[in-house]
């Protein structure tokens, strides 16, 4: 069975870092691609970032130039660097991958709060 186990969530302040990790355990296959959802309170979930193997990348546009995401080579996990954070940021942020080309998986979310 495939998990999405992340870690990295927390408090900062305005203009801190935070960097998430996730790794989806258990898959016997590729999980690709790779990225990062977020949803805020009374939002609907948006993506943040998404990455395959060949690195092809996209971002939300609000997010762009301040996060960076990367995966490991030919490993089942992803990164994302988050910098210069805003506190329109808040919201609880999940790891998603996708394998076999259809099956989705998602992480069990976790809290990312900026504020003063």
């Amino acid at each position: 069975q495939v998990q999405m186990v992340e870690s990295g969530g927390g408090l900062v302040r305005p203009g801190g870092s935070l960097t998430l990790s996730c790794a989806a355990t258990g898959a016997t296959f590729s999980i690709n691609p790779m990225g990062w959802y977020r949803q805020a309170p009374g939002k609907q979930r948006e993506l943040v970032a998404s990455q395959t193997h060949l690195k092809r990348t996209t971002y939300a546009a609000s997010v762009k130039g301040r996060f960076t995401i990367s995966r490991d080579k030919g490993m089942n996990t992803v990164y994302l660097q988050m910098d210069s954070l805003k506190p329109e940021d808040t919201a609880v942020y999940y790891c998603h991958g996708v394998g076999r080309g259809t099956l989705d998986f998602w992480g069990q979310g976790t809290q990312v709060t900026v504020s003063s």
